[in-house]
């Protein structure tokens, strides 16, 4: 991606069709054979992870945007999916205490509109 995380990098896409894409969805740009991982194995399936790691990480994006909030909650997801165990259970968990809070927060706000509304006339 580009330095503003909002035009794709030339040299992640190949308009032939031939390479993969950089990002999303497990695609590998073939030049990241060639460039970074000098002498592994472009097929080797651990070779393939490491990539997509590093493509993951080299990622920019926006992050005073509503899509860089939603970006890095996708991130989040995917990588709690990804480890699974007593860490997808963490996240689970800490995602139910955010909505909770946010529950309450709504809740909160509404009873007080409410009041401020229907409330008794002499206050």
């Amino acid at each position: 991606m580009g330095a503003t995380g909002t035009f794709p990098d030339p040299e992640d896409t190949d308009p032939a069709g031939g390479g993969r894409t950089g990002g999303r969805g497990g695609h590998v740009p073939d030049n990241r054979f060639t460039d970074d991982l000098i002498g592994l194995d472009p097929a080797d399936p651990e070779a393939r992870a490491f990539a997509e790691h590093l493509d993951r990480v080299e990622q920019v994006r926006p992050n005073y945007t509503v899509e860089g909030y939603l970006g890095q909650v996708r991130d989040f997801a995917e990588s709690a999916n990804r480890l699974g165990g007593h860490h997808r259970l963490t996240a689970g968990i800490l995602v139910t205490l955010i909505l909770l809070g946010v529950l309450v927060a709504v809740w909160d706000a509404l009873g007080f509109i409410l009041g401020v509304l229907f409330g008794e006339p002499g206050n």
